[in-house]
C-alpha cells in the first residue's frame, strides 16, 4: 500500500510538470496542443523515474542503463496509451479543453504503468 500511495505521489508530480509544461507551451509558443504535449510528456517521465527510483521502488538490481531502459520502455508504452486516449478525446470531443482531456488520459493509463514499473522495472529478481 505504500509503494502505491508513493506511486500516487510520484505521479501527483509528473502531472504537475506535465499539465503545467503543456500549459506553458500553449501558452508562450505556436506548438499546438498535440506537440506541446509530447514535450510535456517527455519532461514528466524523467522526472517521475527520479522520485519512483528514490522514493517509490528503491532501486532495481539492474545497472543504471538497464533500468533507465525498462523504465523508458513502460514509459513510452504508458505515454502512448496516454497520448492515444488525449489525442481521441479532442478528436471525438472538440469542444474538450486540452488540460480536462489530460486528466482523463492520465488517469487511466496510471494504472497500466504502475503494473508495469511494479513488476518489470523494479522487481527484485
Amino acid at each position: 500500500m505504500k509503494k502505491l500511495l508513493r506511486f500516487g505521489i510520484a505521479g501527483g508530480i509528473g502531472f504537475v510538470v506535465d499539465a503545467g509544461l503543456l500549459t506553458l507551451l500553449l501558452h508562450f509558443t505556436s506548438l499546438g496542443p498535440f506537440i506541446a504535449r509530447l514535450i510535456a510528456i517527455a519532461l514528466a517521465m524523467v522526472v517521475t523515474w527520479i522520485f519512483n527510483r528514490t522514493f517509490t521502488f528503491d532501486r532495481s538490481p539492474h545497472s543504471l542503463a538497464v533500468e533507465g531502459f525498462r523504465y523508458g520502455s513502460v514509459g513510452i508504452t504508458s505515454a502512448l496509451v496516454n497520448y492515444g486516449l488525449y489525442a481521441a478525446l479532442l478528436l471525438t470531443m472538440p469542444a474538450l479543453q486540452p488540460l480536462a482531456a489530460l486528466v482523463l488520459a492520465t488517469a487511466a493509463s496510471m494504472f497500466f504503468s504502475f503494473f508495469g514499473y511494479s513488476r518489470f522495472v523494479f522487481r527484485s529478481e
